[in-house]
């Protein structure tokens, strides 16, 4: 007879010390425990309602300026660095850790319209709407030493004067070049007074640019003329042009998908696009109920910040249509910069009320030193709430946010608004001759637009369409240039032979089509 006993070594069991945790041994078996997922549900609730509990994200405001702050720069070589630029043309670096002034850069006679730092974190890029250019030495001390006099100025290095204003500045994640933004694209070297390049498409003025991570040579500019623009700076040209239905605002590159890019616009919306399909955006961000100012992403890659004109900030998941955070407070007025730290734990606002405020980027989040222990078990609630997030009572409290009163009211009118339109278009179109009426989509290529227009010239004259694609677009090109006839359509579909596709130059933007 065979008799199973358990075994248990006494050294797996037994405490070195009285003060160590006492081991417990569990046997997993799903058969064994029949009541495993009734009590992990209990647990993701009770994870919910206490992220909502411990939600605190507002950390501390730093007070100095005396005008609304219009940018901010981050120093990436010190975490805890932040340059902060007002209307009053006060420049000012701040210790985030002890929330208060280290070092002013006092110059500009006007508003600093851009802020931003070199690669090595040696050298700030300011500008303004003084038509001046200013570079100044950001020495180690004043960085890591936060035990400065808020009072301790420095003197800029070099100031070179232009012709124009300038609203924006950007310098390359990996080289000496930065370029500025304001009647047209400018170029500029450490070394020179003069700009080495400089691009013009348009005549209206440039309002934000931004250079690629991952290509040093390509930057993305928005202007008020609603355009998108993409330049390279090995070309004498720009190479790509997207025009959208409304102005935008600022635009942020994905640092981890350096080919996408995400626009905030005017439209109270932020779009995402693929730098090599500029034809339709990938995804569109809803939630905002006035205009977007400005955004920044996360350090990962996987979230964005935005800050806007109705006074709060939100932060975004980089493929969600919906804001997971909002944050907002009673005397925070309208938002016009944000910025993520270089570590992705917390977000940096400036805004109309002269202020910076300091936000956790998890509004739950535990700060300070989190044992081991303790982090295991946060690493637990959070897969099961994720295991769990799809039930209709963990969903509610997840998504649960409070909205201050005129935001709330806002957003109840704007989708009664987008409702409306959308009921409107759909009796005109019931209401109406068939065919009457074509529906375009808002995102769509040229191509698209000739073969639509193409099969309704062929619905109306009882011709039959081309079997290709390509040659739908062609046969549009060459009846709109006369020399093929409406009733030869079936021979040219037969003769013709497919032609390389027209050169990007011609190609127009989606938003462009009405």
């Amino acid at each position: 007879m065979k008799v199973k006993v358990i075994s248990r070594s006494t050294g797996e069991f037994t405490r070195e010390r009285s003060q160590d945790l006492q081991r417990v041994f569990r046997n997993f078996d799903p058969t064994l425990r029949s009541q495993e997922k009734a009590v992990e549900y209990v647990r993701a609730l009770n994870a919910a309602k206490l992220d909502k509990i411990f939600a605190r994200p507002f950390i501390g405001a730093m007070d100095g300026h005396r005008d609304s702050i219009k940018c901010m720069a981050k120093n990436p070589n010190y975490l805890k660095a932040i340059f902060s630029g007002s209307d009053d043309g006060d420049i000012r670096l701040w210790d985030m850790a002890s929330r208060r002034t280290v070092c002013q850069f006092p110059g500009h006679q006007g508003a600093v319209q851009g802020l931003t730092v070199s690669t090595d974190g040696s050298i700030l890029v300011s500008c303004g709407s003084d038509c001046t250019v200013r570079l100044w030495n950001v020495s180690d001390a004043n960085v890591a030493d936060s035990d400065y006099l808020s009072d301790n100025s420095a003197k800029p290095q070099a100031v070179y004067v232009w012709k124009n204003a300038f609203r924006a500045v950007d310098h390359q994640w990996d080289g000496d070049l930065f370029a500025t933004a304001g009647a047209q694209v400018d170029v500029w070297n450490h070394n020179r007074s003069q700009p080495v390049n400089t691009f013009d498409w348009g005549s209206d003025t440039t309002i934000s640019i931004r250079f690629n991570p991952g290509e040093p040579n390509i930057l993305a500019t928005s202007a008020n003329d609603r355009s998108i623009t993409l330049y390279d700076l090995r070309m004498s040209s720009p190479a790509r042009k997207v025009i959208m239905r409304t102005k935008t605002n600022s635009i942020a590159w994905n640092p981890m998908e350096p080919m996408n890019f995400t626009a905030a616009n005017e439209d109270c919306n932020c779009y995402s696009y693929d730098a090599r399909k500029l034809e339709e955006a990938k995804c569109v961000h809803k939630d905002h109920v006035s205009a977007v100012m400005d955004i920044d992403f996360s350090p990962t890659g996987r979230e964005f910040v935005t800050g806007s004109y109705d006074r709060t900030v939100r932060i975004f998941q980089y493929n969600g249509g919906h804001s997971r955070e909002i944050y907002h407070t009673k005397r925070m007025q309208r938002v016009f910069c944000v910025k993520y730290s270089c570590d992705a734990s917390y977000v940096i606002s400036g805004s109309d009320d002269t202020n910076l405020r300091l936000w956790k980027a998890k509004a739950s989040e535990q700060l300070g030193v989190v044992l081991p222990r303790e982090r295991k078990k946060h690493e637990y609630l959070e897969a099961v709430k994720n295991r769990y997030k799809h039930l209709p009572e963990v969903k509610r409290i997840v998504r649960h946010r409070h909205l201050p009163k005129p935001v709330y009211k806002a957003a109840n009118l704007r989708r009664t608004m987008i409702e409306a339109e959308r009921r409107k278009e759909q009796r005109r179109k019931a209401h109406s001759a068939p065919g009457s009426i074509m529906t375009e989509p808002v995102q769509i290529s040229l191509k698209s637009v000739y073969e639509m227009r193409l099969r309704r010239h062929a619905k109306f004259s009882n011709v039959p369409l081309p079997p290709n694609k390509q040659d739908n677009y062609q046969y549009y090109i060459k009846l709109k240039l006369g020399t093929v006839p409406a009733c030869n359509l079936h021979l040219y579909v037969q003769n013709h032979q497919p032609q390389p596709a027209l050169n990007r130059k011609h190609e127009i933007s989606p938003a462009s089509v009405k």
